[in-house]
């Protein structure tokens, strides 16, 4: 009879080497970004740019939905790393001292296509996960109607009648992306720079965590901010902040990982 396979382990002695870093050094990984995105100029910023039109028509389209709004924030979040991978190309091509090649650097995902293909299902299905959820909480803590958006601030957060679906949401939107983001801060910059499964990138993100509780907490505290900062410009700031955290994002993992 034949052997019954067995499904393969990932024992943490093979996964690459994490370093341990200061608090503070997410401030460094910002500068080192902003570098990149000033000697990349116009690249950078058209990337920027596409990504801040293909929100705020997401965002437009989910208006009528006020639960798709926030839901619409977070989730872009989720998928942000996945939607960054040419541009941690392109600062991979800058610390290589090669000329920035966009066309290049926009498909740099075929160098380990299958992996960073399962990476982006995983970081779609939390999307979809998260929507799902989302739509849930207010159904369950609005009387099962969803609130228009021009109700939403006066209704739920200054009547102090849903005080329990602000919590709910806040709460559970949290714990979300904690998790995704525990697994997935540097699997996108590594999958792209190694020939490696998206599993052992995603254990590679969690002990790089552990390892750094200070620093990562800082880091996904910067990555909020900014990205909310984003929003809050109806996506304009976009042009520039998606793409200064994404460099710095390709900075984190190369500081984070052996």
């Amino acid at each position: 009879m034949g052997q019954l396979a067995h499904p393969p382990s990932y024992p943490m002695d093979t996964l690459p080497q994490v370093r341990a870093v200061e608090f503070t050094r997410p401030l460094l990984w910002l500068r080192r970004g902003w570098e990149d995105m000033a000697r990349l100029g116009w690249k950078s910023a058209a990337y920027g740019a596409f990504i801040a039109g293909a929100g705020a028509l997401l965002l437009a389209l989910s208006w009528r939905a006020s639960y798709l709004v926030p839901a619409f924030i977070g989730g872009f979040m989720l998928v942000a790393p996945f939607v960054a991978i040419g541009l941690y190309a392109l600062s991979r091509q800058l610390e290589a001292g090669e000329t920035p090649d966009t066309k290049r650097a926009l498909f740099a995902w075929r160098d380990n296509a299958g992996s960073i293909a399962l990476f982006g299902l995983m970081l779609w299905l939390s999307l979809l996960l998260w929507e799902r959820l989302s739509a849930i909480i207010f159904a369950l803590f609005y009387g099962g109607q969803v609130p228009d958006l021009s109700r939403i601030v006066a209704d739920v957060l200054v009547s102090g009648q849903y005080w329990p679906l602000v919590i709910a949401y806040i709460g559970s939107g949290a714990l979300f992306a904690a998790a995704v983001f525990t697994f997935s801060v540097v699997s996108a910059p590594l999958l792209v720079d190694r020939p490696i499964d998206a599993i052992s990138a995603a254990l590679t993100s969690l002990r790089c965590c552990l390892r750094n509780p200070g620093a990562m907490l800082l880091w996904a505290a910067l990555l909020a901010g900014m990205t909310a900062l984003g929003f809050a410009t109806l996506m304009l700031g976009m042009v520039l902040l998606f793409p200064w955290l994404a460099h710095a994002s390709w900075h984190a993992y190369r500081d984070l990982v052996e």
